[in-house]
C-alpha cells in the first residue's frame, strides 16, 4: 500500500508539473477567457437524458426488431401522404418452393413466428385510398424505455413532423378531438419546406372511454359512398374526412 501511495504521488506531481509548463508556455488571453466564462454561465443547464438523446436512427439503442418494424409501417403511409409509390419486394422462390424437411406441412402453415406474422401484416395490401390496412401502432412497454424517443426518431427519419400530445392531460373529449384532427387534418403555414405531421399520442391508457372512442371513430371514418341525404352530407362534411396522416401511440400497459 506504500508504494502504491508513493507511485501515486510521484505521478500526481509529474502531471502537475506538466501541466504548469504547458500553461507557462502558452500566450495568455484573458479577454477570451473571460468570454468563454460568460457563455458557459450563461448557457442553460440541460438533463442528460436530453443532452444524449438519440437524434437519428443510428443511435436508437430500443430493440432493433421493432424499430424496423415501425418504420417500415410508417413508409407505408408515402403512397398517401408522399404521392411515392410503394417499393415492390422481390419473392423468394426458394422458401416457398423448398419448404424445410424438418417440419411437416401442416406445421408450416398453421404455426407462424412472430417476425413472419408482423411481415405479412406489414405487406398487406393498401386500402382503396391507398393507405395502410392498420392505421394506429402502439407501442407498450415499462417507462424509460425510449417508447416517446424512438417515435419521435422514427418520425423525424421518415420526413414527418413530430406533434406529440398527452392524453392523460386532456381529459375532456372535445379538445381531445380537437387536438387530433388539428394535428391530422391542419397544414403548417410556417417555412417554405413544410413537412407532413405524425401525430405521437403519448399515455393512451391514462384517456378516458370516450376519448378513445372518438380515436376509434375517426380512424375508421369512411368516405361517403352512396346516395347520402343532405343533412347526413353536411354533417359528414363539418366532421372532416378521411384520415390521412399516421398516428403511433404509447402507452405502459397494454
Amino acid at each position: 500500500r506504500r508504494c502504491v501511495l508513493e507511485a501515486s504521488q510521484q505521478l500526481t506531481e509529474i502531471i502537475n508539473s506538466c501541466l504548469e509548463s504547458e500553461t507557462s508556455t502558452e500566450s495568455p488571453e484573458p479577454t477570451r477567457e473571460v468570454g468563454l466564462a460568460d457563455e458557459e454561465e450563461s448557457a442553460p443547464h440541460c438533463l442528460w437524458v436530453d443532452k444524449f438523446t438519440p437524434r437519428r436512427y443510428v443511435e436508437l439503442l430500443s430493440d432493433d426488431y421493432t424499430n424496423r418494424c415501425l418504420l417500415k409501417w410508417l413508409k407505408l403511409w408515402d403512397m398517401v401522404v408522399f404521392g411515392k409509390e410503394k417499393a415492390m419486394k422481390k419473392a423468394k422462390p426458394s422458401a416457398e418452393t423448398h419448404p424445410p424437411f424438418s417440419q411437416p406441412k401442416e406445421q408450416q402453415s398453421k404455426w407462424k413466428t412472430k417476425v413472419q406474422l408482423t411481415e405479412e401484416i406489414l405487406e398487406a395490401e393498401l386500402d382503396q385510398h391507398k393507405r395502410p390496412k392498420y392505421k394506429v401502432a402502439l407501442l407498450c412497454g415499462p417507462p424509460g424505455l425510449g417508447k416517446t424517443t424512438l417515435a419521435h426518431v422514427i418520425a423525424k427519419h421518415a420526413g414527418y413532423n413530430a406533434v406529440e400530445m398527452n392524453a392523460s392531460d386532456d381529459r375532456s373529449p372535445e379538445v381531445f378531438k380537437t387536438r387530433i384532427e388539428a394535428a391530422t387534418q391542419m397544414k403548417s403555414v410556417l417555412g417554405a419546406d413544410e413537412k407532413p405531421n405524425c401525430l405521437i399520442i403519448d399515455e393512451i391508457d391514462g384517456a378516458p372511454a370516450a376519448s378513445i372512442n372518438i380515436l376509434l371513430n375517426i380512424i375508421n371514418r369512411k368516405d361517403g359512398e352512396g346516395e347520402v341525404v343532405a343533412g347526413a352530407g353536411r354533417r359528414r362534411r363539418r366532421e372532416g374526412g378521411l384520415l390521412l396522416r399516421p398516428i403511433i401511440c404509447i402507452c405502459n400497459d397494454q
